[in-house]
């Protein structure tokens, strides 16, 4: 969302800008005096494309700090003996683990003949689009979300 705001503050807002007043300057600026505007214009820009990167980095050092005080880190846990090995094992499995258990899932219901309810259907999907989103990220999902819709959705009147 930061990123996302900074984005929109630094590149797309200031070159609408210099656009819009680039086409607004008086008729009798010497080419020379446009250019002298534009070099300022764009300093100006790359200011503040440096302070949103800035504030960007910042707070997400911010979120990362808070996020280890709350949760802890993996040099937390081995200070516990034996559960803080478990614990830095687990969390490191966790990923694969899910993945080849949805794979499984898939190649039962691909692979057999056994009929499932519409609603088991459903739960195998859902629990396909939540594994892979989480495995390989939000842009993936928008990106499959139209054939996914195109696959599962509706029948067409």
């Amino acid at each position: 969302m930061l990123d996302k705001i900074g984005k929109f503050m630094s590149g797309g807002f200031f070159k609408s800008a210099k656009d819009t007043i680039m086409a607004y300057l008086p008729p009798g600026l010497t080419p020379q005096q446009k250019l002298e505007f534009e070099l300022k214009f764009d300093a100006l820009a790359a200011e503040k494309d440096a302070a949103a990167d800035k504030a960007l980095a910042e707070s997400t050092e911010a979120l990362n700090k808070r996020i280890a005080e709350q949760e802890g880190t993996a040099s937390d846990l081995k200070s516990i003996p034996i559960f803080g090995t478990i614990v830095i094992f687990l969390r490191g499995v966790q990923r694969p683990a899910w993945g080849f258990y949805t794979m499984y899932l898939d190649w039962v219901w691909f692979s057999t003949v056994t009929d499932y309810s519409e609603q088991q259907q459903t739960a195998l999907i859902l629990i396909n689009i939540l594994v892979l989103g989480f495995l390989f990220g939000e842009r993936t999902i928008k990106n499959l979300s139209p054939l996914i819709i195109k696959v599962f959705g509706s029948p067409s009147k």
